[in-house]
């Protein structure tokens, strides 16, 4: 077996990618394809896939190479790139390093158009209810253009023939170029700051797309938003549209359009001033011509002519209004009497007061038959109480002892008991004897217990 070099990985990818370096054709080439898989990173580079119907392609367009792009790629869109192909060491892989990109079929600055004119759109930019009228009599107007071009004579020579009277501020920019995008900018910012104009023309002379781009930048789209005094575009042709255009006011198909858009016609002014005079003239007459005549039918009236009798007609009318008035007021008042009466009944039968009365008629009846209840409970309790107090004198031993009976007690220390028994007493005890009327101290001398008649 013959000896052999063995190559690392690293040795491997490095031969590669110095092939592809060396290769002619890929050192420089252009590639048509779909952009797929588009990421915008953070650090500026963009990363996608370049693809077509058969293969794809994986790309890379450093920040310092998409910096000067006009439009944004997205994923979908087909595009033309200019690169160089080689291969990122780290993964192996090959991939296409993008240096100039444009789109496939439109042209940058066409696309790079719609994508502004999108975005400010949804911003609200060209909303129509911000758009503000233009003065109808202004006294200055401030012209933002080329000092040297064509736009700057129409303008002028449009307002100095149908308006004269009005002033003309001319704050000269560049229109066309890298720097006209933030002169114009600058300008209407300017004009704004010194409030000096009722209106603002904005524009410039015809031109390819890219000679009339700088009304077409966005700075310059914001600066006429932001601007607090109404601005009229005036750009190019009338078949010209720019984003300045749908940004403004109004829109002016060419300069000399925004100058008769901006002033009116002093001339059509006069003969519109006249033509009301005339008018005015007319009308005065005609109003005192019939005045004149309603004049002359009041003099020739009865009020004037027999004013007496006029007078009595009234009084005689007024009679009569008197007593219909009288009629309707005595109807009127029998009608609410009526009314009142039923309401009143109505009232009291719900009244609170009423109530209450019937409440103490039925309490100071209930309160007769409480008592009367109460007497004849009171006679019968003390009828019984009687007949009991009959009782009780009945059987009182009081009344016993009157009929000769006497209670013998013992006194047995601080106790004093009743006698019932010949065992109660022993010889030589005291006893007392009580009698209906007072009491008998004795001694007792002897003792003889009673013999029943049946045992004898």
């Amino acid at each position: 077996m013959e000896q052999q070099t063995i190559l690392t990985v690293s040795d491997v990818t490095r031969y590669i990618k110095m092939m592809f370096d060396q290769d002619d054709r890929l050192r420089d080439c252009w590639v048509r394809g779909e952009i797929s898989n588009f990421t915008h990173h953070s650090s500026g580079h963009m990363y996608f896939t370049l693809k077509d119907s058969g293969s794809r392609l994986k790309s890379i367009m450093f920040k310092s190479a998409n910096r000067s792009l006009t439009f944004l790629p997205k994923d979908g869109m087909k595009v033309i790139v200019r690169g160089y192909v080689s291969v990122f060491e780290r993964d192996g892989q090959y991939q296409f390093y993008v240096e100039e990109m444009q789109p496939d079929g439109l042209g940058a600055l066409y696309l790079a158009f719609q994508q502004l004119k999108e975005r400010l759109e949804q911003e609200g930019l060209f909303a129509p209810e911000r758009k503000r009228p233009l003065p109808a009599f202004p006294r200055t107007i401030g012209v933002i253009t080329s000092p040297t071009g064509a736009a700057v004579r129409d303008i002028i020579t449009t307002i100095r023939r149908r308006y004269p009277v009005a002033h003309v501020i001319l704050h000269p920019v560049l229109v066309q170029g890298p720097e006209a995008a933030p002169s114009i900018a600058l300008a209407i910012q300017t004009m704004n700051a010194l409030a000096e104009v009722d209106v603002l023309i904005v524009g410039r002379g015809g031109g390819s797309l890219e000679e009339l781009w700088a009304f077409n930048e966005e700075v310059v789209a914001r600066a006429i938003f932001a601007s607090k005094i109404p601005v009229i575009s005036a750009v190019g042709h009338e078949t010209d549209f720019t984003i300045a255009d749908f940004v403004a006011d109004v829109r002016a198909a060419t300069p000399t359009a925004a100058a008769e858009l901006a002033v009116p016609h002093l001339g059509e002014l006069t003969r519109h001033v006249y033509q009301l005079e005339e008018r005015l003239t007319n009308a005065m007459i005609g109003t005192i011509r019939e005045s004149k005549r309603r004049l002359e039918r009041i003099e020739q009236s009865t009020v004037f002519l027999r004013p007496k009798q006029t007078i009595a007609q009234k009084r005689q009318w007024v009679d009569h209004l008197e007593n219909e008035l009288e009629l309707r007021l005595t109807r009127l008042t029998g009608s609410r009497a009526r009314k009142l009466a039923e309401w009143t009944g109505r009232l009291q039968a719900v009244s609170p007061v009423e109530r209450l009365k019937r409440m103490e008629q039925q309490l100071q009846f209930a309160a007769g038959r409480l008592q009367t209840v109460m007497a004849a409970q009171l006679e019968k309790e003390n009828h019984c109480y009687e007949r009991l107090l009959d009782k009780m004198q009945a059987y009182s031993p009081l009344l016993v002892m009157k009929r000769g009976y006497a209670l013998v007690y013992r006194q047995d220390g601080k106790e004093r008991k009743l006698i019932r028994s010949l065992h109660d007493v022993q010889l030589g005890d005291l006893v007392q004897v009580r009698l209906h009327d007072g009491h008998v101290d004795c001694h007792v001398w002897g003792l003889e217990e009673a013999v029943n008649d049946s045992e004898k």
